[in-house]
């Protein structure tokens, strides 16, 4: 308790105070204390890793250019040191010569029909190249002559065997272009039930709000001509997914529905797979691309097993300790 009481009254102190009474030397050395140093890091300069003790003023101004002429004419004045043993240039030993691999002669000369001759002895390259790729020979020219020749009956390659391989051009291929597809509008059709409507693609459309997209669901649970709706990418969470697992459970038409590549978790998904427990009419349902994690999946599993559909449904699945890439059930 008697330590406690010392240090209250330090409490109060005024350290403003304090310092403006030191004195210029005494703030120096209060500075050298409180200076952080790391003097085992040998990456950092050595005035960082201890402390300065030296004052002396500088000697002069800093120039650097007689600073180094200083250093040039300091290292030609140092004389280079004489070698102990002088080379003299002699050699000693016998120079390494490789040996030559023996060529195996030719047992006999390989004669052709007069014909096979003179068409041999008039070919041109091109002509020699087409030969070659008939014959199998593929290592004496590049891939696109050796396909080319195999697959026409007639002289295609324009180059002979030593010609340099130039790259394949390739047709651009045209970005895809934005969906076009009026939400507003399609909601319309779907609340009126529109018998022309059978498929809703909404992909790729970033900004539909979760409320319109949770109209689209509750307008679903009427309508009896859309087969297929599809959300990819369009950034739907989980309250989207309850009311599309709220739709589920009483919608009798929809074949297909696609939600890959959005932003709903583990709940949202799970409650989707529980809806299909009272459908009967989904085919198929895509939940690829969500952030589920191995205990969502091995549930989703579990779930799937225990259902009985008159259809297959494929969900997959993409953790290591997963019971397959997919699961299929079929009705008993």
């Amino acid at each position: 308790m008697s330590y406690r009481k010392e240090l209250e009254k330090y409490r109060d102190l005024d350290e403003d105070k304090i310092l403006g009474a030191l004195t210029e030397e005494e703030l120096r050395k209060l500075e050298n204390e409180l200076e952080e140093l790391d003097p085992d890091n040998a990456l950092l300069p050595a005035g960082l890793r201890q402390r300065d003790q030296t004052q002396k003023p500088p000697t002069g101004p800093f120039k650097r250019e007689e600073l180094m002429a200083h250093l040039e004419q300091q290292a030609k004045d140092i004389k280079d040191r004489e070698d102990l043993v002088p080379f003299t240039g002699e050699k000693r030993g016998k120079a390494w010569i490789p040996k030559q691999k023996p060529m195996d002669p030719v047992l006999e000369s390989v004669t052709l029909e007069p014909e096979l001759e003179e068409a041999l002895a008039n070919a041109s390259d091109a002509e020699l190249c087409d030969i070659a790729a008939i014959l199998g020979m593929h290592t004496l020219m590049s891939n696109q002559q050796y396909y080319e020749a195999l697959g026409s009956s007639t002289i295609v390659n324009k180059e002979g065997l030593n010609s340099v391989i130039k790259p394949t051009k390739y047709k651009p291929v045209p970005d895809e272009e934005p969906n076009s597809t009026d939400v507003e509008e399609t909601l319309k059709r779907i609340q009126n039930n529109d018998p022309d409507l059978e498929e809703v693609n909404l992909n790729n459309i970033m900004n539909i709000p979760v409320p319109t997209l949770k109209a689209c669901a509750e307008a679903l649970k009427t309508n009896t001509y859309v087969k297929k709706f599809s959300i990819v990418g369009t950034r739907s969470n989980d309250p989207v997914a309850f009311a599309l697992a709220e739709m589920l459970k009483v919608n009798n038409t929809l074949k297909s529905l696609n939600v890959e590549s959005n932003f709903i978790s583990g709940s949202g998904i799970l409650a989707l797979v529980e809806a299909l427990q009272s459908n009967t009419s989904l085919i198929e349902l895509r939940i690829d691309n969500q952030p589920l994690g191995n205990n969502v999946e091995m549930e989703i599993a579990n779930m799937l097993e225990k259902k009985h559909h008159p259809a297959e449904v494929w969900v997959p699945f993409h953790s290591a300790r997963s019971p397959a890439p997919r699961i299929q059930c079929h009705d008993e």
